[in-house]
């Protein structure tokens, strides 16, 4: 039995299913926003989604500002910049319409807004003092599940690193999921992003803060990733597949809020910080390489991976059904044509060591991993996918 006192916190509500996208002006004057700032990136204005919401609260608010230039991997410079239009605009509620770049920029800029701390005073754990102003998020894509998590991931270019924003304040107000948003998204973002999703479930499942309740929604959120990525990323307008993926990320979104991810994303961090690859992508170039190590060190959950992965193995020995779950998972990766390697990144071999160090940085995510990396491990793992 568990004796532990376990904690568990996710978004203050959420509305799923079709043209939910509706209820937003109702959810809008439920938190009494009337001046209005959005953020998303150039792909919603391309594809129209902004527009289309735009369309939405057309004479149900007093102004709408829209920023649409958020980058893939927000540096911290363009914090800089939104903040200073929000405050220009006097906005009272903001939307995040987009990936989780999109929705990560909505959610510290609604506490900078409230905090007379600066970004650089937030970045770590539990550092924001104060609410932000109220926040709903939209995604767009289903990987990041930042519509349900207190985390905000920005890129500090001087020293080609990820740093994380964590704190409770930035679980937003409303999450907003409607699968017809996601139907423009291309096959390569798709699968990118979905394996991030996958990956979010399947470390908050291994992570050594697991509780019952994160291993319920990991479990459910692995299932329903791994039996419709295919779908979604081969027809993107497959609406039940899209519906699906979202209701995935989201589960794994809040099973990572509570349980923490673990070292794929630590080594992950180099990647995109330095050589910017899509988070997606760095993750699943990781994956394999690190759940082989860390399998381990916790083999019966790892067993558990690979039986529900692959029920055809439940019957064998625990490091059987382990290896299976990742031989599942790679060939997943192949079907998906990702990369593989970091070869194929076009990673040179010498930035290795240095990558290394950047992966023993990330002390918030190897504290979950189940087992203890050294610097020497983490040289070993990345030339072992290179």
């Amino acid at each position: 039995m568990n004796t532990k006192i376990n904690y568990f916190k996710t978004t203050g509500k959420i509305i799923t299913g079709m043209k939910s996208i509706a209820t937003l002006p109702e959810e809008i004057r439920l938190l009494g926003g009337k001046r209005v700032f959005i953020f998303t990136d150039e792909g919603i204005i391309k594809a129209g989604i902004c527009e289309q919401v735009l369309q939405i609260l057309e004479g149900t608010v007093e102004s709408v500002s829209v920023f649409g230039n958020v980058p893939p991997e927000p540096p911290l410079e363009t914090i800089d910049e939104c903040l200073a239009l929000a405050r220009e605009a006097r906005c009272d509620l903001i939307i995040g319409l987009g990936g989780g770049s999109a929705m990560d920029v909505a959610k510290v800029i609604s506490v900078l807004l409230t905090n007379d701390k600066s970004l650089a005073q937030m970045i770590g754990v539990n550092l924001v003092d104060v609410r932000g102003i109220p926040k709903i998020l939209i995604p767009t894509s289903a990987g990041t599940g930042s519509e349900v998590t207190p985390i905000v991931i920005l890129t500090d270019q001087a020293e080609n690193l990820k740093k994380g924003v964590v704190s409770d304040f930035l679980f937003p107000e409303t999450a907003i999921l409607d699968p017809e948003l996601t139907i423009s998204l291309p096959p390569g973002a798709t699968a990118a992003s979905g394996m991030d999703a996958l990956i979010h479930a399947v470390e908050a499942y291994t992570s050594v803060n697991a509780t019952p309740m994160t291993d319920h929604l990991a479990v459910r959120a692995i299932q329903l990733v791994a039996a419709n990525i295919r779908s979604a990323w081969a027809n993107g307008n497959n609406l039940e597949a899209r519906m699906n993926m979202l209701e995935g990320s989201l589960l794994a979104g809040q099973a990572f809020a509570n349980a923490g991810v673990t070292a794929v994303h630590a080594f992950a961090y180099p990647l995109g910080g330095e050589f910017h690859v899509p988070h997606g992508v760095s993750n699943a170039v990781m994956l394999c390489a690190v759940l082989r190590f860390n399998m381990i060190a916790n083999l019966e959950k790892f067993a558990s991976l690979g039986r529900l992965l692959c029920p055809d193995v439940a019957s064998q020995d625990n490091k059987v059904c382990a290896e299976a779950g990742i031989c599942f998972l790679e060939g997943l990766i192949v079907d998906l044509q990702l990369p593989r390697t970091l070869r194929e990144l076009k990673i040179p071999q010498d930035a290795i060591p240095r990558m290394a160090e950047g992966v023993m940085k990330v002390t918030r995510l190897l504290a979950n991993n189940p087992r203890k990396i050294t610097l020497e491990d983490a040289k070993k793992i990345y030339q072992d996918v290179y």
